[in-house]
C-alpha cells in the first residue's frame, strides 16, 4: 500500500471526501466542433481529447479542482479497448488511459496548492455486458478492461474506479483484470466499485442493493458507492440499505435529477447539494461528489454543504455467509435451515435428468424454478452424467435458470473445470458443493483459489484419504476432519470461518448396512458439535439420503423427523424435495416413534416395524363436522365466541339467505357489537380473538357456497407492515386478525420492511389504507423515514400508525409533519378498527381529519417551544462512581440455565403484563381469584390451556446465558477486555435533575467491580407453532402463546436475575415477593439495550460477542441489533444500591 493510500484511507475516516462532477458535461461545451478530437472519425468520444486536446481536460481537471473536489476522476470513461475500437484506437487504449492519468496528476500537482488530493482512474461500462447485452464472456471482459487498467495504473492513478456499473459478473471480471494487471507491473493499486440502481429498483442485470453489496462484500474493496441513473432522491433506500450493510467506505454520486424530455438535467445545484446534506447529516456517506448534468458549481456547492458532517463510520461486520442470486439470501434464525433445491440434479432426479439429455434445458430450468417457488432459497444444480459433457449441460441448464429464478446457485461438481465456467457465469455469489480431504490437500487447494477468486462460499464434506474411515460417521471423526479443513482455508487460504459451510454426511439409516446403524444419531450430534466448535461457519445435510431404501410411503415422514431434529441441533441448509416436505406438525406421533427408533438404532426391528408400517393403507382422520343451530343465533355465536353447532346454523340460515346477506348481516352486526363492547370495556383482547375465530369459521364456510368467481365484499384494503429493522409482529398480527374478520381486505407485509418494499405494495395493491407497527424507539425513527419516502412518491393514502414505541404527540409532530398530511395513531387494535371504519366512512372521514389537525396544531406549538431550550452544560462535582463495597464474581465462565420444568418459569409471570396488558383484563391480580368472575376465569382457563399444551410438548423451552465481566468505568463509559482488546460502551447521562448515567454505578478501573451480562429466550417454536394455529383458525390459542413466551422470557430474567444476585453475594429478603420482585425492590438494577438508559441496539453486539447465544440458546441479532427469537431478553446487571431506571434525557 502506497503513502497516499495510506493517507486517503486515514481521510476517508476523518471527514467526507468529495469527488469531481461530470466529464462529457464540461468538456461537451467546450469541444464542440471535430478539430478538438483531433478530426470528424473521433468526435464525441471525449478520451480522444487526452491526446489531441489535453489543455481542455487540463482546464477541466482545475474548474473542479477549484471548486473544492478531493478527487479527480481521470478522462477515461469510456477508455475500455471495446469502445475505442468503434473508433479504431484499440491499439492505442493503454496510451490514451496512460495519458488521461498523467494529465490528472499533472493537474493536482498544478493546481492543487499542497493539498492532499488524489487521482481516480475511471473505468465506466462498455458497449457489451456479459448478462444484460451479451456478446462477450467473462474472459473477455478481463481481456477488453486490461490495456485500459495497465496504463491507468503507468500514469500514477491513486486507485481504480469501476463506476456506473450495470452487472455484477463484468464487475466480477474486471476486479481479475486488475489483480492480473497489478501482478504484471509490480504494484497494489486499489479499486473502488460505483453501483448503479435504475428506476426499477435494480441493476440492469437484475441485481438488487443487497445482493449487490453482499456479492461485493467478498472483495478487497476501497469503497463501494452508487451513481448515475437517477437523482439523488430515488437513491434513498438504495443508499441507506448499502450504508446499513457494507462494511468498509461507501460513496453517492447522483446525477443532477433525471433526463427530461430534452436529455437535460433539471435538478439544480442547490436541490442536489441539501439531498446529499441529508444523506451525509443522516451519517450514510465517506464520499460524496457528482454525475450526469453536475458541473463545477455543483460541487462547490456540496463542498460547502456537506463536508462539515462527520464521516459515516462503516459497520464492523457483514455476514460472510450470505450467498447472492438477484436476491440475497441472508442466514437468519427465523429462515434457518434455508432449504436447498435438490430436483436439479441428475444423478437425484429421473425427471430432471431425462429432461437434460433430451436437450431440453428450458424445460431442465422450470424445474428450478418450481423448487424455487415450493420454499427453495437456494438451487442444487448438478449435471454430473458420465454419458455426457458436464460443462456443457451446466451451462446450457445454468443460463436459462438464472433467467427464471432469483434465488442463488450451488455448483454441484467436482471438475474444477465445471466449476471455474459456472462461476464466470454467474453474477451472484455462489455456493460450491464441495470439496474434501479424499484426495488430500491438492484438490481443495485448487478449488478454494477459485472460489477466492470469484467470491464464492466453500462447502466442505468431511471426508478424507483415510484408508478405513474416510466418510467421517462418528461425531469424533467428523470434528477431527473439520478442524484439519477449517486450519487449512483459515489459516493458509485466506477464508473466513463464515465463508465455510460444513457437510458432516448423511448415511442411509433403513438398508440394514451395520456400518450406518445408528449413524443418523451421530450426524445429529455431529452438526450441533460442529455449530459449538465453529460458531461462524455454517453446516449443511443431503437429507433424503437418510431415507434411502424405505419404502415410498415413509421416506418423506422419515425425512421430516430427521430434518427436525438436525434443526434442533443448528442445521443451517437442508437439501431437500421443496415440493414433496412432509411438515413436522403434520407427523403423527406414532410416525415420529416409529423414525426415531430408527434415527436412532433403539430397536432391532425398527427397521422391519417401519416398512411394515408404511406399507399398510392407513385411514386419515378427518374433521368430525359438528351441527349448528338456526340463523337468528349466529349473531350470538360470534358475540360470545361459541362454535357449536356453527355449521349446522350456517346450512339452515342458507336454505333462506344467500352467503353474502349472511356474512354481511347477523355475522358483521355480531362483530359491529363486539367492536362496541370493547369500546365500552365490557370485553377484553381475549374475547375479542374468540369471536374473531367464529366470525372466520363462518366467513371462510360461506364464501365456498358463493357462485364461482363471486367473493364477500370487503369494507377496504389495508397494507400492514412491521417497518424495517423491527421483528416485532405480535401487534400487526393482532390487528390482521381483528381486520381480516371484520370486512377488511388485509395484505400482510410481515416484518423488516423497508420503505421501497412498501411503495411498492401500495403500488401494486393500491390501498384504501396503509398500517405501520414498531416496537422500538429505532422503529419509530424509521416510520419517520418512511413517511418521507412514501411523500416523496407521491403517496397520499391515509396512514395508521402504532406500536409500543410511539406516542400520539411523535406522531403528529414527527411522522405526520414528514408526510405532510395527518398520521393517526392508535392505542390498540381496536382503536385501529375503529379508524378503519371511520377513515372509509366519507361524512366522519372529514370529521376525523379536522379533529386531529387541530389536536396537531397545538401539539407542534408546544413541540417546537421544546426544541428550542438551550443546551444544559453537566456539571462535573457531584457526578460519577459513589464508593462502595464491591461484591466479588464468583466467576468469569459463561453459564446455561435451563429451568428444570415450565412451572417455574409459568411462576414468574407478571400478570399484570401478561392478562392486563396483551389480554386486556383489567385488575387481573385481584380478578383471576375470584371464581365468581366469570370473564376472568374463561381467560385463565385459556391461557391454562395453553400452558399445558407448551408442557406438554417439547417446544417450550426456555433457556438463559449469564457471565460475570469484570469492568471499570471512565466518565460516561464502561470498558472490559475481550480476546484481547478493550471494549469500550457508552452510556449517555441525564441533562438535567440528577445529570444521571449508569457507568457511574461501576468503579474505576484498578478497583476489581463487575457487571454481569445476560439473554434469556423461550426459543422460537413457540412462534412457528403460533403461526400454524393461527392458520389453524385458533386465533386466541395462537395470541396467547406469543404473549406467553414474551412474558415467560421476562419471567426468566426474573428467575436468572435473582440467581445472580444470590452468586453474588447480594441475595434477597427471604420473604421478598413477585410484587416486590416486579417493582425492583432488590439491591442493583439490571437495564435492557433500547431503553432509555441503555438506548443504543447496536451495543447489544458487545453483549452478543461475549456471551455467543447464536450457538448456545439459537438468539441472535437481526441487521437492525433486534433479537430474534422476539420472545429473548436481554440486559447488563449492576449490583451497585444506587442503580434504578431513569430516562437519560
Amino acid at each position: 500500500m502506497t503513502d497516499r493510500i495510506k493517507k486517503l484511507r486515514e481521510t476517508l475516516k476523518e471527514r467526507i471526501l468529495v469527488l469531481d462532477g461530470a466529464t462529457g458535461t464540461a468538456l461537451g461545451d467546450v469541444a464542440n466542433t471535430p478539430e478538438p478530437f483531433g478530426g470528424e472519425q473521433y468526435e464525441g468520444l471525449y478520451e480522444a481529447l487526452n491526446i489531441h486536446s489535453p489543455e481542455l481536460v487540463l482546464h477541466l481537471h482545475k474548474t473542479y479542482i477549484d471548486a473544492g473536489a478531493d478527487i479527480i476522476e481521470t478522462n477515461t470513461f469510456s477508455g475500455s479497448s471495446i469502445v475505442l475500437e468503434e473508433y479504431g484506437l484499440e491499439s492505442r487504449t493503454r496510451e490514451i488511459n496512460r495519458r488521461a492519468a498523467e494529465l490528472a496528476c499533472e493537474a493536482i500537482k498544478k493546481y492543487g496548492d499542497g493539498k492532499p488530493l488524489w487521482v481516480a482512474g475511471s473505468m465506466g461500462p462498455s458497449t457489451k455486458t456479459i448478462q444484460v447485452t451479451g456478446g462477450i464472456d467473462f474472459d473477455g471482459v478481463i481481456a477488453q478492461y486490461t490495456p485500459q487498467i495497465l496504463g491507468l495504473i503507468e500514469g500514477g492513478v491513486d486507485y481504480l474506479l469501476v463506476e456506473t456499473s450495470q452487472d455484477t459478473l463484468n464487475i466480477k471480471a474486471i476486479l481479475q483484470a486488475v489483480e492480473a494487471a497489478n501482478k504484471e507491473l509490480g504494484t497494489d493499486t486499489p479499486v473502488s466499485v460505483s453501483l448503479t440502481i435504475e428506476t426499477t429498483g435494480t441493476m440492469l442485470a437484475g441485481q438488487n442493493i443487497e445482493a449487490a453489496v453482499y456479492t461485493l462484500s467478498a472483495f478487497d474493496l476501497l469503497y463501494l458507492g452508487l451513481n448515475c441513473a437517477t437523482g439523488p432522491e430515488f437513491m434513498t433506500d438504495h443508499l441507506r440499505t448499502l450504508a446499513e450493510l457494507y462494511p468498509g467506505f461507501v460513496a453517492v454520486v447522483p446525477n443532477a435529477g433525471l433526463p427530461n424530455t430534452e436529455g437535460e438535467y433539471d435538478e439544480s445545484a442547490l436541490q442536489l447539494s441539501d439531498t446529499l446534506q441529508l444523506f451525509a447529516k443522516n451519517g450514510w456517506v465517506n464520499l460524496v461528489g457528482g454525475c450526469c448534468g453536475t458541473t463545477d458549481e455543483y460541487i462547490r456547492m456540496i463542498n460547502e454543504k456537506v463536508t462539515q458532517f462527520e464521516p459515516r463510520v462503516p459497520p464492523k461486520i457483514i455476514d460472510k455467509s450470505a450467498t447472492a442470486g438477484s436476491e440475497a439470501l441472508i442466514l437468519e434464525e427465523d429462515n434457518r435451515p434455508v432449504l436447498v433445491g435438490e430436483r436439479t440434479n441428475v444423478i437425484g432426479s429421473r425427471k430432471f435428468k431425462r429432461l437434460v439429455t433430451g436437450n431440453r434445458f428450458e424445460e431442465a430450468a422450470e424445474v428450478g424454478r418450481s423448487q424455487a417457488r415450493g420454499g427453495a432459497g437456494i438451487l442444487d444444480l448438478c449435471a454430473a452424467n458420465p454419458d455426457r459433457i458436464e460443462v456443457d449441460d451446466f451451462l446450457n441448464i445454468l443460463k436459462p435458470l438464472l433467467r427464471k429464478t432469483r434465488t442463488p446457485i450451488m455448483i454441484d461438481s467436482t471438475d474444477s473445470e465445471v466449476i471455474e465456467e459456472a462461476l464466470k457465469n454467474i453474477g451472484g455469489r455462489a455456493a460450491i458443493n464441495s470439496v474434501n480431504l479424499e484426495d488430500g490437500e491438492e484438490k481443495i487447494r485448487e478449488v478454494a483459489a477459485l472460489a477466492k477468486k470469484h467470491g464464492a462460499v466453500l462447502i466442505v464434506g468431511l471426508i478424507d484419504e483415510d484408508p478405513d474411515q474416510g466418510m467421517a460417521i462418528t461425531v469424533e471423526r467428523k470434528l477431527e476432519v473439520a478442524g484439519r479443513a477449517f486450519d487449512l482455508l483459515t489459516k493458509e487460504l485466506g477464508f473466513d470461518a463464515g465463508e465455510i459451510i460444513f457437510d458432516p454426511l448423511v448415511f442411509p439409516c433403513g438398508t440394514g448396512d451395520k456400518n450406518y446403524m445408528g449413524s443418523a444419531q451421530e450426524t445429529i450430534l455431529g452438526v450441533k458439535a460442529i455449530k459449538e466448535k465453529f460458531p461462524r461457519s455454517k453446516t449443511i445435510l443431503g437429507v433424503s439420503n437418510v431415507s434411502f431404501g424405505l419404502p415410498r410411503e415413509g421416506r418423506e415422514v422419515l425425512n421430516g423427523v430427521f430434518l427436525y431434529h438436525c434443526i434442533q441441533a443448528g442445521l443451517d441448509y437442508a437439501i431437500v424435495n421443496t415440493t414433496g416436505l412432509k411438515r413436522y406438525a403434520s407427523i403423527t406421533e406414532e410416525e415420529r416413534e416409529l423414525c426415531l427408533d430408527l434415527l436412532n438404532n433403539t430397536r432391532k426391528d425398527a427397521i422391519e416395524r417401519f416398512a411394515n408400517f408404511f406399507r399398510e393403507a392407513r385411514p386419515t382422520d378427518e374433521a368430525k363436522v359438528k351441527n349448528m343451530p338456526v340463523k337468528e343465533r349466529l349473531e350470538y355465536a360470534v358475540i360470545e365466541g361459541v362454535r357449536e353447532d356453527l355449521i349446522k346454523n350456517l346450512d339452515k340460515a342458507l336454505k333462506k339467505d344467500n352467503p353474502l346477506d349472511i356474512i354481511n348481516g347477523p355475522l358483521m352486526d355480531g362483530m359491529a357489537i363486539v367492536g362496541e363492547r370493547f369500546g365500552a370495556n365490557q370485553l377484553i383482547i381475549a374475547e375479542v380473538l374468540e369471536s374473531a375465530e367464529v366470525m372466520k369459521a363462518a366467513v371462510s364456510y360461506l364464501e365456498s357456497k358463493l357462485p364461482e368467481g363471486e367473493k364477500s365484499e370487503s369494507r377496504g384494503k389495508i397494507i400492514l407492515a412491521t417497518v424495517k429493522g423491527d421483528v416485532h409482529d405480535i401487534g400487526k398480527n393482532l390487528v390482521d386478525m381483528i381486520l381480516s374478520n371484520n370486512g377488511y381486505e388485509v395484505i400482510n407485509l410481515g416484518i423488516k420492511v423497508p420503505p421501497a418494499k412498501l411503495l411498492e405494495a401500495v403500488r401494486e395493491h393500491k390501498p384504501d389504507l396503509i398500517g405501520l407497527s414498531g416496537l422500538l424507539v429505532k422503529s419509530a425513527q424509521m416510520m419517520v423515514a418512511t413517511a418521507e419516502d412514501l411523500h416523496s412518491a407521491g403517496v397520499d393514502i391515509p396512514i395508521i400508525v402504532g406500536g409500543a414505541a410511539l406516542t400520539r404527540d411523535f406522531t403528529l409532530t414527527r411522522i405526520s409533519p414528514a408526510y405532510d398530511d395527518i398520521v393517526f395513531y392508535a392505542e390498540d387494535a381496536m382503536k385501529g378498527l375503529t379508524l378503519c371504519h371511520n377513515l372509509q366512512d366519507p361524512v366522519e372521514r372529514e370529521i376525523l381529519y379536522e379533529s386531529w389537525r387541530e389536536i396537531q396544531k397545538e401539539r407542534l406549538e408546544k413541540y417546537n417551544k421544546k426544541i428550542k431550550v438551550k443546551p444544559v452544560i453537566v456539571p462535573k462535582e457531584n457526578i460519577g462512581w459513589r464508593e462502595v463495597d464491591i461484591p466479588s464474581a464468583p466467576d468469569h465462565e459463561i453459564h446455561l440455565y435451563e429451568p428444570e420444568d415450565l412451572d417455574e418459569v409459568f411462576s414468574f409471570i407478571n400478570k399484570k403484563m401478561l392478562y392486563g396488558k396483551h389480554l386486556g383484563l383489567p385488575r387481573p391480580e385481584e380478578r383471576l381469584t375470584d371464581e365468581d368472575d366469570k370473564q376472568a376465569q374463561k381467560v385463565l382457563k385459556a391461557v391454562n390451556r395453553v400452558k399445558e399444551e407448551a408442557k406438554s410438548g417439547d417446544w417450550f423451552k426456555p433457556k438463559a446465558l449469564y457471565s460475570w465481566i469484570e469492568t471499570w468505568s471512565k466518565g460516561d463509559n464502561l470498558y472490559w477486555n475481550y480476546n484481547g482488546s478493550r471494549i469500550e460502551l457508552n452510556l449517555p447521562r441525564q441533562q438535567r435533575d440528577s445529570f444521571l448515567c449508569a457507568a457511574d454505578w461501576v468503579a474505576p478501573e484498578g478497583k476489581g467491580d463487575s457487571i454481569v451480562m445476560f439473554i434469556t429466550t423461550s426459543g422460537k417454536e413457540p412462534n412457528e407453532i403460533a403461526l400454524r394455529w393461527k392458520d389453524e383458525g385458533r386465533l386466541l390459542d395462537s395470541f396467547i402463546l406469543q404473549v406467553l413466551a414474551i412474558e415467560s422470557a421476562e419471567a426468566l430474567a426474573e428467575i436468572v436475575h435473582q440467581k445472580i444476585r444470590k452468586e453474588w453475594g447480594i441475595p434477597d429478603k427471604d420473604d421478598i415477593t413477585l410484587k416486590e420482585i416486579f417493582k425492583s425492590k432488590y439491591h442493583g438494577v439490571r437495564l435492557s439495550f433500547g431503553y432509555p438508559a441503555c438506548p443504543d441496539l447496536e451495543d447489544q453486539t458487545k453483549l452478543f460477542d461475549l456471551l455467543k447465544p447464536e450457538k448456545k440458546i439459537g438468539v441472535r441479532l437481526t441487521s437492525g441489533f433486534m433479537m430474534e427469537p422476539e420472545a429473548s431478553v436481554s440486559a447488563l446487571v449492576f449490583h451497585h444500591p444506587d442503580g434504578h431506571y431513569f430516562r437519560a434525557e
